[in-house]
């Protein structure tokens, strides 16, 4: 259902990269245009759908007046808001514009099927007319990795898509997860996903570390035993080789996600080295650095 009557309204939960928390999110459609990933229960739960333009529309226009004043960023939900044409993008960001006037940023999450459909002319209109941080969930450089959970691309095409938007100006947060390729591919998963990184050469680079989700196919796997989480030990050797294989020109890396054992910041290749040398100490002496326990792990 959509909300009580408070602008804007929302259908669902919410979901939003962790850097958009204090956007405004604007639901321009409903659900995920792919949503068959078997690591992944975020919009199991509804039908793909476009929202209609003229809700779209209400939503902006009955903003309270402070809200409005107020709104720097605005995250356009849900899944991959890119799976818009380009004149209906256009519409939305040409709203927000006439409509918000402090308005400095708009974000998105994409998938790399709806990038590579759009034009580049149509994605350089589209970022040129406000649309300029995307966020793209690479999950895993190994193709095999991705095959196997359902991803629906190649790192080929992935990587394809993200140099597309790099060209139309769009700055690129990209997410991969720890222990996706599981027990099996951890490290063939790991040093696949930092090549990958370092063909795209994103803004910014977040990840994530693998927790079942009940329900997805994946978790019905781990449970009869088709597929095993790598333990905290080997999901900290992904990241070091993650790290090792990661050549990029200026990228902000974070493992900070409440879903990881631990947080690390910095920016790379700058802090490459510290990183991982941090990784190899703990490494190499065990528990010695406490490590966020399951029970305080999230998704």
């Amino acid at each position: 259902m959509l909300g009580d009557g408070a602008y804007p309204r929302y259908e669902g939960g919410v979901f939003r990269p962790p850097s958009e928390a204090g956007s405004l999110i604007l639901q321009v459609m409903y659900g995920c245009s792919y949503n068959r990933c078997a690591f992944c229960g975020m919009y199991r739960d509804r039908r793909f759908r476009i929202r209609p333009f003229a809700e779209v529309k209400e939503d902006v226009e009955n903003l309270d007046p402070a809200v409005k004043r107020s709104t720097a960023r605005v995250f356009l939900a849900d899944g991959d808001a890119l799976a818009l044409p380009a004149r209906s993008m256009l519409c939305i960001l040409g709203l927000l514009k006439a409509e918000l006037p402090g308005l400095e940023r708009v974000g998105a999450y994409a998938n790399a099927h709806s990038l590579l459909r759009h034009t580049d002319e149509e994605l350089r209109e589209i970022h040129d007319h406000g649309l300029e941080m995307l966020y793209i969930g690479l999950e895993s450089g190994d193709d095999e990795t991705l095959a196997r959970t359902g991803k629906g691309a190649t790192s080929a095409q992935i990587i394809e898509a993200c140099r597309k938007a790099k060209r139309a100006g769009f700055a690129l947060s990209l997410t991969a997860i720890l222990g996706l390729g599981g027990v099996e591919r951890s490290l063939e998963h790991a040093r696949a996903t930092g090549r990958a990184f370092s063909a795209i050469d994103p803004d910014y680079i977040a990840m994530l570390s693998l927790m079942l989700v009940p329900g997805t196919p994946l978790a019905e796997a781990a449970e009869q035993g088709g597929f095993v989480v790598p333990g905290p030990t080997a999901i900290l050797r992904e990241l070091r080789e993650i790290i090792a294989e990661t050549d990029v020109t200026n990228a902000v890396f974070r493992t900070t996600h409440a879903s990881n054992y631990l947080a690390l910041e910095g920016t790379l290749p700058e802090d490459k080295e510290a990183m991982l040398a941090a990784l190899d100490w703990i490494l190499a002496n065990g528990n010695v650095i406490p490590l966020r326990p399951e029970w305080l792990r999230r998704l």
